[in-house]
């Protein structure tokens, strides 16, 4: 088989990060663009990614892409594409997509004429008439943009975010994509104090437990193309071995707090299915009387933003409370604070030294930093 092409959709702002993942696990001709990140690999590649991406949302297999302005431009050109050397005869091929800036628009007649045309080509590859469709799932994708079709079969199955060890949440929660993202962004590497006071269901503690670990966050769930034919089982094997070999054993201080109870326990059973229990710790605690002694440490974090769960002033009054509490920690902290709230850094008090567009869902937020040079953390009393 040649070379693959593998596209990685990826939360808004998080496109970096991601090509920064997959350069360091040896993909070739990696390419950000908004959304999603490009690269090229062979089949044995599709367990690497689906195990160890953080911050990818799944892992696609692009089969071709060609310009389609007209129905039966997609239809050919979908006709064209070799499923069979990817779909065997009782496969299960559903269709979904979107379109975006094209003559084609209407997603359901594209999502048609896609399934005509790719049950066609399977049908003459296997002399059928009617295809039973009664095996493994091999999931296509399409997406049309300015008149260019990409075809496409989704790896993964439920998204990469669901890493097999939150089934369940407070309100409100963070996707585990997006808290693995946060926790990069804040340059922790496993080697300073790291602490979320407003751990909800332990997301970003537990992520930062499975980074300073270097743990693969996908050991513990299963992919789609586990059960796909053509890709010998021997491949997952050897992709979790591969895993577990690149793993680190070490001692470290990674800590979440919450002023909920109920959090806290729900937190600690997360860590537990993620197996990282003995990695990290939860207790309740308030983050407006936050405090810690050490030199230096990250804080990475998710208040509330007063969408849901507070009102807009009570929002504001524990931004202020944890702005004073984070600005009587010693110097060599950093501080990272995801918000979508419009005044953050007004009920802060301090303006953010470094500022990033990140959404979580469809929810657009900026995350905060503080502490990023040596020495610049705003200090109590100064703003």
């Amino acid at each position: 088989m040649e070379k693959l092409t593998f596209v990685i959709p990826t939360l808004l702002g998080v496109e970096g990060l991601t090509a920064d993942e997959l350069r360091r696990m040896g993909m070739a001709e990696v390419r950000a663009e908004n959304g999603r990140v490009f690269c090229q690999g062979e089949p044995k590649d599709i367990p690497r990614l689906n195990l160890r991406l953080r911050t990818g949302e799944r892992v696609l297999l692009q089969l071709g892409a060609f310009p389609a302005r007209s129905f039966e431009e997609l239809f050919q050109g979908v006709l064209a594409l070799p499923w069979e050397d990817f779909i065997p005869k009782n496969g299960r091929f559903p269709v979904k997509g979107y379109s975006l800036n094209s003559a084609l628009h209407s997603v359901p007649a594209c999502q048609s004429i896609v399934k005509k045309a790719a049950a066609t080509r399977l049908g003459r590859a296997y002399r059928l008439e009617t295809l039973p469709e009664d095996g493994a799932l091999y999931q296509i994708q399409f997406s049309l943009m300015k008149d260019q079709a990409a075809l496409l079969l989704d790896t993964t199955g439920p998204g990469l975010y669901k890493r097999g060890y939150r089934a369940v949440g407070v309100e409100a929660p963070l996707r585990e994509t997006l808290a693995a993202a946060l926790v990069l962004l804040s340059g922790y590497r496993g080697r300073d104090p790291f602490c979320d006071p407003f751990c909800g269901s332990g997301t970003i503690a537990i992520e930062a437990a499975l980074i300073a670990k270097n743990r693969a966050p996908g050991l513990n769930r299963t992919f789609s193309a586990q059960k796909w034919a053509w890709l010998p089982s021997q491949t997952w094997v050897d992709g979790a071995g591969e895993a577990m070999d690149l793993e680190y054993d070490g001692d470290y201080d990674i800590w979440g707090g919450d002023i909920d109870p109920a959090a806290v326990a729900l937190a600690q059973a997360n860590a537990e299915k993620a197996e990282v229990e003995d990695l990290v710790r939860f207790s309740q605690a308030d983050a407006r009387t936050f405090y810690r002694r050490e030199p230096y440490g990250r804080v990475v974090c998710n208040p509330p933003y007063g969408e849901r769960l507070l009102d807009q002033q009570a929002a504001e009054a524990l931004y202020r409370d944890f702005g004073r509490a984070v600005r009587g920690l010693p110097k060599g902290w950093r501080v990272s604070v995801l918000s979508g709230h419009w005044a953050f850094e007004q009920a802060f008090g301090a303006p953010a030294e470094k500022k990033r567009k990140l959404y979580n869902g469809m929810l657009p937020c900026n995350l905060y930093q503080y502490g990023v040079k040596r020495g610049s953390f705003p200090q109590k009393g100064k703003k």
